[in-house]
């Protein structure tokens, strides 16, 4: 089989061949793990500010292919592929996928690089584990960028709806094994299609870039990377009281940035629950004084599919004050 992501014959724990694209040079990266390894990216100087990238739910570490070019050339960026996505090693057989997983895949690649205080920066999925990471360890991280995310998972409303979350995680797996399905062959059109149903907020070029570290070429077609039981990962929420607490304590370090037709956008959260909307209360009430949140057009996917939209923001923030990590 071969991926359409940058491969290479012989893998080492740290950079290899560099890869040179439109986008400027970068360096593929594996850090073994017990179950195998976790695949990662990089651009620029390894001796730069230390920031490690994190990508959202059933995405993969291109989701930062056009920003991180345009962000200051005097960091380190290495954008990471969680467990079960991209080119990393699925879990072994039988495991379920829990969120602090994904904040200890985190805790192993800093310990392999080798880095004892940096930069964060996620995207959905990837800022709450950014968030969940910074929260557990203060003292690893300086600065915090959230980008289509407010920094945590919202526990339901009831204990209901709390239950039931977790017996679908149980039922799912035991489902998903009990199948056993082989994943599914796609042509390249057919591969992108279902991925651009699937995100609404994709363009067709963002989709096409995920796809390229997201789908490995096989006889049959293409097949996606991801392993199908991170559908059934079980999530880390907390009350609205708890978020806020936990905010508070990295307040001066923080950047969120929201997308005008977002997720998360202001208008938008009728449509979804009031818990959502009472949180937003308290935070544009008593946290915006301490966090800078801003908000941008574009969608979900802002970052890669318009970059120049947000890159001015984070590199000012990331040039800001910047106390030069300890390595």
């Amino acid at each position: 089989m071969r991926s359409l992501g940058p491969t290479s014959s012989t893998w080492l724990s740290r950079d290899i061949t560099c890869k040179h694209s439109i986008l400027g040079m970068f360096s593929e990266l594996k850090f073994p793990v017990p179950w195998g390894h976790v695949a990662a990216k990089a651009w620029g100087p390894s001796e730069g500010h230390p920031v490690l990238c994190l990508h959202g739910w059933l995405d993969n570490a291109n989701t930062f292919d056009k920003l991180i070019p345009l962000l200051p050339r005097d960091c380190y960026y290495v954008a990471m592929d969680f467990s079960g996505h991209g080119l990393s090693s699925h879990r072994p057989a039988g495991s379920p996928y829990h969120f602090l997983d994904y904040v200890t895949d985190v805790r192993r690649v800093a310990a392999a690089l080798q880095w004892r205080r940096f930069t964060l920066m996620g995207h959905s999925m990837g800022g709450s584990v950014a968030a969940m990471f910074c929260f557990l360890y203060p003292e690893m991280v300086d600065k915090l960028i959230l980008l289509e995310n407010l920094g945590f998972l919202l526990a339901p409303e009831d204990t209901e709806a709390w239950v039931t979350s977790k017996r679908m995680v149980i039922d799912r797996l035991l489902s998903l094994e009990a199948k056993q399905q082989t994943p599914k062959a796609r042509s390249p059109k057919a591969a992108l299609q279902r991925l651009l149903e699937a995100n609404r907020h994709l363009t067709a070029e963002g989709g096409a870039i995920l796809l390229q570290r997201g789908a490995t070429e096989t006889p049959a077609g293409l097949v996606y990377n991801r392993d199908m039981r991170v559908r059934t990962q079980s999530r880390e929420s907390f009350t609205v009281e708890q978020c806020v607490k936990l905010l508070q304590k990295i307040q001066d370090h923080v950047l969120i940035i929201l997308a005008q037709d977002g997720l998360l956008a202001p208008h938008s959260l009728e449509r979804r629950n009031h818990f959502v909307k009472a949180f937003w209360e308290v935070f544009t009430s008593t946290l915006k004084e301490h966090i800078q949140l801003v908000e941008v057009p574009g969608s979900h996917f802002v970052h890669l599919n318009e970059p120049e939209v947000v890159s001015g923001i984070i590199g000012n923030f990331l040039t800001a004050q910047n106390t030069r990590a300890r390595l």
